[in-house]
């Protein structure tokens, strides 16, 4: 924990040792604040003579020192103390602001950089709402301790120290009592410090549960009022916030054990040094200013203390949250790329598979000894009943997952030896829903090259068959789209990615069933904007509808992971085999719902 939060402070040292700066000034104020108290119950009311040093100075500055003078210093002083004081604690609470908003900035872009680079298993494993919830409930709770919590730490101890060595000059038999208390209450602390882990841990695991599941219900809110699935939705949401509850319940039980604990243990030892020390002042053996500044340090010394010892609560939370972080920066999940990995340059372009095969984390085959290759600028279509692998080998070329077995080259050279950002930049996407962002239109296109100009952005629409409707929009290009784009129709999100595909220009296509959810007159226009698309580009497209591979150069033909067939669309048909039936069983479909 100390090792992650020291390198994220390190770049802010001097901002640090301003605020230690500024911290040990204010602890100074605190420790000087009863002094101007003490000196007018002792030599104002008490009428007792000031040290020989304190007369001189008043001689020189004030010329005597009769009572009013005395006063007036003392007044002067404790406004001064407390005006520097003051402006300490600006200077210490601004630049701990600072320094715990750039901490937790900077934490939060490295853990979401790493997110970024994880595999798409690790998103098959995990859920986001608990990457989300670590992103930010964690994260601000570091951001609270990793400056003023550590630095504040170190403050209390000086401060407990500074004040024991003034209690004992005052005396050194009450500021022995006092001294005791402090491992007793440090000891209730550190006898519940695992049990309020733990705890903490609970908490943060259900309120992570809880982000999960509340992101879910409110994502699917469409298929939720389909289902008319509210109160089941409203119900899950319930078991795990009342787990929530119950779980902060728990911590909360052990953290209220402490204080009233601990205000008990001040009390008695205060009431004790009261009876004393009154008893002292009664018989001459220390004077009332005496015993106020001393009554008033230990005040201020066991705060301290009890700030020591509330503290683990924050360090158990604290704990929690950096023990979360680092376990999604410890994860390497990721496709690795290797060190000297050369750059994504083809000549040609050509695809192959060569005995590859690929399961999943259950251990399920999806692929098995697949071969096949893909000559520059062909047309190929991959087709097959569902659950064979059709869009698994789409995402194994882009490397969004890695063969088990076997390898995939471009040009004869394994794709592993090519730098990955560049690899993907090879191929353009258009899959089955198109995923759009919030914000507008023209963003959203530019997404596949955001440095493209606005006649660019309008050049893509118009190929893909998308300007008329965006130019009928409320505010054209510059509209709004809601989030997941569900603002649009399902032909409409199709023709925007496929301009989005067109603008980012590159030389290979992946089209993971783009017309599949769509009715036949949007598939027509999205097909139109397709086929300009894959105009001079190699084209693997995996289909539903096998009409939209009629004219493909190459189809490949997918059962129970591996390649029962290939050839062109004819041939397919007249060996009466597995392509034959998909396509007797969609022309079936066709008459039926025709007549």
């Amino acid at each position: 924990m100390l090792r992650l939060i020291g390198n994220l402070v390190r770049p802010y040292r001097r901002s640090l040792g301003v605020v230690l700066a500024a911290m040990v000034l204010e602890t100074l104020m605190g420790l000087a604040a009863p002094w101007p108290l003490k000196v007018v119950l002792d030599n104002v009311v008490g009428g007792r003579r000031l040290p020989q040093w304190m007369s001189g100075f008043f001689g020189a500055a004030w010329g005597g020192a009769g009572k009013q003078q005395i006063a007036l210093f003392a007044g002067i002083g404790a406004l001064a103390i407390a005006a520097i004081g003051a402006v300490a604690s600006y200077i210490d609470s601004y630049i701990s602001e600072t320094v715990s908003q750039n901490v937790a900035h900077d934490l939060r872009m490295r853990t979401y950089h790493h997110l970024q680079r994880l595999s798409l298993s690790y998103y098959d494993k995990h859920r986001a709402g608990a990457s989300l919830s670590t992103l930010t409930s964690d994260i601000d709770t570091i951001q609270n301790f990793a400056s003023s919590g550590t630095l504040g730490i170190l403050i209390d101890i000086l401060a407990v120290f500074g004040m024991f060595v003034l209690m004992f000059w005052l005396n050194w038999q009450f500021a022995l009592l006092a001294a005791a208390v402090a491992p007793l209450l440090l000891w209730l602390v550190s006898r519940h410090k695992k049990t309020l882990k733990s705890a903490t841990r609970a908490v943060r695991s259900n309120e992570s549960e809880m982000v999960a599941v509340e992101m879910h219900g409110l994502e699917s809110q469409r298929v939720v009022e389909a289902f008319g699935a509210q109160e089941l939705e409203e119900a899950r949401l319930n078991r795990v916030s009342q787990a929530t509850v119950q779980s902060a319940l728990r911590a909360r039980k052990i953290k209220a054990l402490l204080s009233p604990a601990m205000s008990i243990a001040v009390a008695a030892s205060t009431g004790f040094i009261l009876w004393r020390g009154a008893g002292s002042v009664v018989a001459g053996a220390m004077t009332a200013g005496g015993l106020t500044v001393f009554l008033s340090y230990m005040a201020r010394f066991f705060k301290p203390v009890q700030d020591l010892a509330k503290m683990t609560n924050a360090v158990a939370q604290v704990a929690v949250a950096v023990e979360r972080v680092q376990t999604i920066l410890a994860t390497d999940d990721v496709i690795p790329e290797r060190p000297n990995a050369r750059p994504a340059n083809f000549p040609r372009g050509e695809i192959a598979l060569e005995n590859v095969g690929f399961q999943y984390i259950d251990g399920a085959r999806v692929l098995a000894d697949v071969s096949l290759r893909i000559q520059p600028g062909q047309f190929v279509g991959i087709v097959g009943p569902t659950g064979s692998g059709k869009s698994t080998i789409a995402s194994l070329i882009p490397r969004f997952y890695d063969p088990s077995q076997g390898a995939i080259t471009i040009d004869g050279v394994d794709i592993r030896e090519f730098q990955l950002q560049g690899l993907r930049q090879h191929f353009g996407f258009v899959l089955q829903d198109t995923m759009l962002f919030r914000g507008t239109v023209a963003e959203n296109i530019a997404y596949g090259r955001p440095s493209a100009l606005e006649r660019e952005i309008v050049e893509a629409a118009q190929l893909a068959n998308a300007h008329e409707f965006i130019r009928q929009m409320p505010e054209g290009y510059q509209t709004m789209v809601g989030d997941r784009g569900m603002t649009l129709s399902g032909g409409q999100r199709q023709r925007i990615g496929i301009a989005r595909a067109l603008i980012r220009n590159s030389p290979a296509l992946i089209l993971d069933e783009p017309t599949a959810a769509l009715d036949s007159e949007a598939e027509e226009r999205v097909m139109e904007g397709l086929m300009r698309l894959m105009q001079g580009r190699t084209v693997i497209m995996i289909a539903h509808h096998l009409s939209t591979l009629e004219t493909a150069d190459q189809i490949f033909v997918l059962k129970n992971g591996v390649i029962a067939e290939q050839g062109t669309h004819q041939r397919l048909l007249l060996l009466d085999g597995v392509y034959a039936g998909l396509h007797k069983a969609q022309t079936t479909r066709a008459v039926q719902a025709a007549g």
